[in-house]
């Protein structure tokens, strides 16, 4: 039996924009990111911006893991198919366990609004340290997908019959 809360449990949140190329003013996808959490009640502990390197992005997630602070990570862009694309390489080694079905529920998700491209999406999951890590594409429209459809679900602890809330830090 899971357990469950019949109040909300605000989660803290950082969240990470992989990208070469844009900076905080051209962050839209952050930017919806940390609104989206803020508004769903959580609090955005820190966001950073870090290039398309997958050192630079396990070093920016192993600070976060290693923190106290930092329950669940949110991160978009670097997860497609360009040699740029680094997030996938970066995480598996960080992951003490893989959500499999995060990656494979988002591409399901994303085949009735972009078809068959979503075949290149490397979207992934996992809990490291007792926090959440979930990657998703740079888009904000993939953005919208994954908090809509999924995280913000997840990140509930009144959602039934489960939710992450058990398994991430206190």
């Amino acid at each position: 039996m899971s357990q469950v809360s019949e109040a909300f449990i605000p989660a803290r949140i950082a969240i990470l924009t992989v990208s070469s190329r844009r900076g905080e003013e051209e962050d839209t996808s952050g930017h919806y990111l940390r609104e989206s959490a803020t508004e769903a009640g959580h609090e955005v502990a820190d966001k950073a911006i870090v290039k398309e390197n997958r050192y630079a992005i396990r070093a920016q997630v192993s600070q976060w893991i290693a923190s106290d602070d930092i329950q669940v990570v949110l991160i978009n862009g670097g997860t497609g198919f360009t040699e740029g694309d680094q997030v996938p390489e970066a995480l598996l080694p960080l992951f003490d366990r893989e959500i499999e079905g995060f990656g494979e529920l988002f591409r399901m998700l994303s085949y009735e609004e972009i078809g068959t491209s979503t075949l290149q999406s490397r979207a992934i999951a996992g809990i490291a340290n007792r926090t959440l890590i979930f990657a998703m594409p740079g888009s904000t429209k993939a953005c919208h997908t994954a908090w809509e459809n999924i995280i913000s679900q997840q990140l509930d602890a009144r959602q039934r019959p489960c939710n992450f809330h058990p398994h991430i830090k206190k």
